[in-house]
């Protein structure tokens, strides 16, 4: 196995809002950097590549002062699909990608979707995001620094410049290799492609949560109604539990419960509603990523805490529609 840190750059309409941005493709990929490290984290490999544009024929100007890269430098390049073909054979077959943040995988896709290209996975797949294990390993596991930040809390040699896709893999590649722990434990999860059916669903117990991906449904009313979405089972002896707090939400879009398992303690359980990122269903599709993670009892009051407020605002709301 290998580890493939990738970053991308890309350049979109120059009119912002009032131009003509490709509904399908809002950003287009002008250039592919990518560290390979085997299972040591030793680097085995480079890759490095600039790509024609089809879409997009003059460059943003913060794209350009922040890159340096001018179009007239792309013009002799090779396209999106045959550079997209030479990394992935680059890559190999045995990988696990590693990015800066979770926008370069799911743009990398977007891309070949424009071409018609399969994209990396026919459903959710593991990847690991190295800001995200950074602020884990270094700060409070919720921020989330910028590259050069972390570069310079390692004290790590700046001996290229950044705002490149090959030197920013390069420094990522390095931030990753002093990142001591067990990666898997905190793996994120690509989903530019979602379950296709229940039983391809992911269940994905880490070492002190865990987290289910759900298939797309037709709506947030169908999704928030199923058996699987609504269930709290104790992740760790997957016992039933006893519902404490109901499922509540304070927004529409985020949803909160506590249960008790009479073995493990109280478990807080989150569910997050998300649009697809490419959708096989209509307008209104969506799916569900929900955790479920031990919590101390104070915790539960704070959970407490916020159904209350929740129920607050929605009576000064019906009071106020009512007037």
């Amino acid at each position: 196995m290998n580890y493939i840190v990738i970053d991308l750059e890309w350049n979109q309409d120059c009119e912002g809002k009032h131009g003509k941005k490709h509904e399908k493709l809002p950003f287009e990929i002008i250039e592919i950097g990518a560290i390979k490290l085997d299972e040591q984290k030793n680097t085995v490999g480079q890759f490095n590549e600039l790509v024609r544009p089809s879409v997009y024929k003059s460059m943003h100007r913060i794209t350009e002062n922040m890159v340096h890269i001018h179009m007239e430098d792309l013009q002799h390049e090779k396209t999106f699909p045959q550079i997209i073909r030479k990394f992935l054979k680059w890559c190999g077959e045995d990988v696990i990608f590693c990015t800066w943040g979770n926008l370069d995988l799911i743009e990398l896709q977007r891309n070949m979707k424009y071409y018609h290209l399969p994209l990396l996975s026919d459903g959710p797949f593991p990847f690991l995001d190295i800001q995200k294990l950074f602020s884990i390993a270094y700060e409070d596991g919720k921020s989330r620094r910028n590259l050069e930040y972390a570069v310079d809390h390692l004290q790590i040699e700046k001996d290229i410049p950044f705002h490149r896709a090959f030197s920013d893999a390069y420094y990522a590649a390095k931030v990753l290799e002093k990142i001591d722990r067990d990666t898997e434990d905190y793996c994120s999860y690509d989903v530019c492609s979602l379950p296709a059916e229940k039983k391809a669903e992911v269940y994905k117990t880490f070492a002190d949560y865990s987290k289910y991906i759900s298939r797309e449904f037709e709506d947030k009313t169908i999704a928030i109604a199923d058996r699987e979405v609504l269930s709290t089972k104790c992740y760790i002896c997957n016992r039933p539990t006893k519902r404490k707090i109901k499922w509540f939400t304070p927004n529409g879009k985020h949803y909160y419960s506590v249960s008790y398992c009479d073995r493990h303690g109280y478990l807080k359980g989150k569910i997050r509603i998300k649009k697809p990122i490419f959708k096989n269903g209509g307008s209104e599709a969506v799916y569900i990523v929900k955790t479920l993670k031990l919590i101390s009892s104070e915790k539960v009051d704070e959970i407490i805490e916020k159904r209350d407020h929740a129920r607050e605002i929605r009576k000064i709301r019906r009071k106020q529609s009512v007037r």
